[in-house]
């Protein structure tokens, strides 16, 4: 296939381009040359600056299909949705399942956000899910059966510059009581970043059109520390603590502790209709070990989540509370 990606410099664009070149497909990559410039010698290189409306490297030329990686704002992908008709196959563009509007209603025909002015370009954590609802929109009504969609949960794996599920093989690494939210058979769920990669291009190569979420079956937190265990050779000793205490004590779901979202319908979302369209996905074990790996042969590791000592205060605080329970 010839292929142009909209992005592929960082993370899931990195490795949809990787992907795509061991394939031996024609891959075009535009973006602003900034991230990771010296990648992918093989890839033919547009450059420009999509978010500044300077799109004259994508006025000539014609690909099979192209994947929009780093389409936020409604303007932006009207312009390249518009620029590119005529001249590409298919349509792919990358969402989030952050469109839903209810948690506990991620099926791919479930309701999605609005967003109180469709035509700013402030992202906010509030707009963001709505903004990218309404860029589907754009992508569907300019291509019709010739447009996809793939909404990505939570997408880890090496090279994940945000440092958010990073949190927990290194955590672990690091040894010593390691504080888990209970109770153990809450969900988690996420996406490795290599299985979107080959899955978006399964889509592009079956010329699938459609909706569907890009995320792997979820998995219980037990499941999650057993890998971690296993990857590391019970560097650690899980200690459960109620997750009603950890929100008393002011720790926040998916921010101290990355990934987590107690009760949250959002980590049980279905991938019956990604899994029948051809997704594939590696074992939460193998996620994990590689993550670690990547992250050992970094000269610096920067995670995101709770620090070590806010960890241990959390620990003497749960402790004690049961100590005080127990006298």
């Amino acid at each position: 296939m010839n292929i142009l990606v909209l992005g592929g410099g960082q993370f899931v664009g990195r490795y949809i381009v990787e992907a795509a070149l061991e394939r031996d497909d024609a891959v075009s990559t535009f973006s602003r040359g900034k991230t990771n410039p010296h990648l992918f010698p093989r890839a033919h290189k547009l450059i420009g600056d999509r978010r500044a409306g300077e799109l004259g490297a994508l006025e000539q030329g014609t690909w099979d299909a192209v994947i929009d990686v780093n389409g936020y704002f409604p303007r932006e992908v009207r312009q390249s949705t518009s620029l590119l008709k005529g001249r590409v196959g298919r349509y792919l563009f990358i969402s989030t399942v952050s469109v839903y509007a209810d948690p506990s209603r991620t099926g791919e025909d479930g309701p999605v956000q609005q967003v109180e002015n469709p035509e700013t370009e402030e992202m906010t954590p509030q707009a963001y899910g709505g903004l990218k609802a309404v860029c589907e929109d754009v992508v569907r009504e300019a291509y019709g059966e010739q447009a996809t969609v793939v909404r990505p949960h939570l997408v880890v794996g090496p090279h994940d510059h945000t440092g958010r599920f990073s949190y927990w093989p290194w955590r672990a690494a690091q040894g010593g009581e390691m504080l888990f939210p209970a109770p153990p058979e809450d969900a988690m769920q996420f996406i490795d970043a290599r299985d979107l990669a080959a899955f978006v291009l399964h889509l592009l190569e079956q010329n699938t059109p459609g909706t569907y979420n890009g995320a792997r079956p979820h998995f219980t937190l037990a499941e999650l520390q057993s890998a971690l265990a296993q990857a590391t050779g019970n560097a650690f000793e899980p200690v459960w603590v109620d997750a009603g205490f950890l929100q008393q004590q002011g720790v926040r779901p998916w921010a101290d502790l990355p990934a987590w979202i107690p009760g949250d319908g959002l980590s049980r979302t279905p991938t019956g209709r990604s899994q029948q369209a051809g997704l594939k996905y590696r074992s939460v074990l193998e996620t994990v070990r590689d993550t670690l790996a990547w992250l050992k042969s970094l000269p610096e590791v920067k995670v995101a989540g709770i620090s070590r000592e806010r960890e241990a205060e959390l620990l003497e605080a749960w402790k004690a509370r049961g100590a005080i329970a127990d006298s």
